[in-house]
């Protein structure tokens, strides 16, 4: 038994720490562990509404925090139950008989992970004593992990809800009806802005997969309510008589392409056509809002 709890301490430790290097120091960023609880989450949290939907992300980033240090927690705990009590040296003022060896694993455990280091309860046991401090170094390790990630997440949401008020600015100023209209250059130039950062803004999607799950307040910086605008400005670029802006448009109607294959890829939308992949992300975050 005293095995079976020890290696199955190990598989939740080095799942999670697998998690967290999917997540933070794979190229593509995927743990699908950590995404499923993120995305599981976040469909709960936008359940309740609209002003839900604002905090759905944060939340869901937080659950993945705490998913992260809840298989380290459980997983060194089950390391260390054959040990509760004997193998753990207890303050004068404690009774080990007084606490259940399970509970008493876990507080260790999560001491040890925080680096907190209160002594009441120290390792006594060889054997705990040389690998306990390697769960204060993963404990530290996490802290550094979740404040780099946080580092990533930000700068991929200021890419996006920038890409999102450029849209806004342009249709309220009828780029589309004026692209046939106005010097190819200038025309073009416009179109190869918004190539440049949609393409940004995809592959800080598939860095950071989990920025999916953050959501505007304001309709002008949500890329999920003016994206669309994107294929209105390629069909009319197709329509112009200036091989440059057709040229250009067919640049954009490539990355807006390949925004939507990622986004089919990364969190499985059913549909393969980039317009009905649009459109549920749109609806995802609440439509045209």
């Amino acid at each position: 038994m005293d095995l079976l709890f020890t290696s199955a301490g190990a598989v939740l430790v080095v799942l999670g720490l697998l998690e967290v290097f999917r997540t933070l120091l794979h190229p593509e960023g995927r743990g699908r562990l950590s995404r499923r609880v993120a995305s599981g989450v976040w469909r709960v949290v936008v359940s309740f509404g609209r002003p839900a939907r604002a905090v759905a992300g944060p939340i869901a980033i937080v659950a993945v925090f705490v998913f992260w240090s809840l298989l380290q927690v459980v997983g060194w705990a089950l390391i260390y139950l054959p040990h509760v009590p004997e193998g753990f040296s207890y303050d004068p003022g404690l009774d080990p008989a007084a606490y259940p060896p399970f509970l008493e694993a876990v507080y260790f455990s999560s001491v040890a992970l925080a680096t907190l280091g209160l002594g009441d309860v120290i390792a006594a046991d060889p054997w705990i004593r040389y690998f306990a401090p390697a769960q204060a170094i993963i404990g530290f390790a996490l802290i550094t992990a979740i404040v780099s990630w946080l580092m990533q997440l930000y700068p991929a949401l200021l890419q996006r809800r920038s890409l999102a008020l450029q849209l806004t600015v342009l249709k309220r100023s009828d780029l589309a009806g004026d692209l046939r209209r106005m010097h190819p250059a200038t025309a073009s130039s416009n179109l190869d802005s918004i190539t440049s950062a949609l393409t940004s803004v995809t592959i800080d999607l598939v860095q950071t997969t989990e920025s999916f799950f953050f959501s505007e307040r304001s309709p002008a910086m949500s890329l999920p309510a003016r994206v669309s605008y994107v294929r209105t400005l390629t069909a009319e670029a197709k329509r112009s008589r200036h091989r440059a802006v057709r040229s250009s448009g067919a640049a954009l109607d490539q990355a807006v392409a390949a925004f939507a294959e990622e986004l089919s890829d990364t969190l499985g939308f059913a549909s393969t056509r980039t317009d009905d992949i649009l459109a549920e992300y749109s609806r995802r975050h609440g439509g045209g809002m």
